[in-house]
């Protein structure tokens, strides 16, 4: 349990840092990233297997591309969101 906690945190992380720099002008700070790759992973969990995209591989390896991948979406809709 405690396990499973600290590696979504970290992998929270990971995705949430990649993703601010290949988003440029996000930059969230430790907290926000966690988040940002949180929800990143949520939301590439519910768009990814429409487009027939899978990530195999190193569990771990795989689970920071997915959430990373749906980080980078969720900034680009808040990008458009806040231009709009």
């Amino acid at each position: 349990m405690i396990e499973s906690l600290l590696i979504l945190i970290l992998v929270g992380a990971i995705a949430g840092w990649l993703a601010g720099q290949l988003v440029k002008g996000y930059g969230f700070g430790l907290g926000g990233n966690i988040v940002v790759g949180i929800v990143g992973s949520l939301v590439a969990g519910l768009l990814l297997p429409y487009v027939g995209f899978t990530v195999g591989g190193n569990a771990i390896l795989a689970s920071i591309i997915h959430a990373t991948i749906g980080a980078v979406i969720l900034l680009l809709l808040i990008r458009v969101i806040k231009r709009a």
